[in-house]
């Protein structure tokens, strides 16, 4: 059974930093593209970041170009997104999710809330 659950998230003040993790289980972790996604109030899901199988393939939407960081560590299944420089519009539930066989997984998420 795929499994994908985030962990990490919070209240964090403008500018600072935050790290999220994506902890995978029920399938070869290793061989599959995963990717971040946000949602904000009101708004539709957005993708924020995606890393590639060996790690080597990272994209990420340009409103967190230069800011935010996806890896992977798959020795351990896990995902990772640091986040720096924050602003209040990152605030948002953060999804993690990867397309195994027929169908896609996502996990339960986490909020992040960037607020003084």
């Amino acid at each position: 059974q795929v499994q994908l659950v985030e962990s990490g998230g919070g209240l964090v003040q403008p500018g600072g930093s935050l790290s999220l993790s994506c902890a995978a289980s029920g399938f070869t972790f290793s061989s599959y593209r995963i990717a971040w996604y946000r949602q904000a109030p009101g708004k539709e899901r957005e993708l924020v970041a995606t890393i590639g199988n060996v790690g080597g393939s990272r994209n990420y939407a340009d409103s967190v170009k230069g800011r935010f960081t996806i890896s992977r560590y798959n020795a351990k299944n896990t995902v990772y997104l640091q986040m720096n420089s924050q602003k209040p519009e990152d605030t948002a539930v953060y999804y993690c999710n990867s397309f195994v066989g027929v169908r896609g997984y996502w996990g339960q998420g986490t909020q992040v809330t960037v607020s003084s």
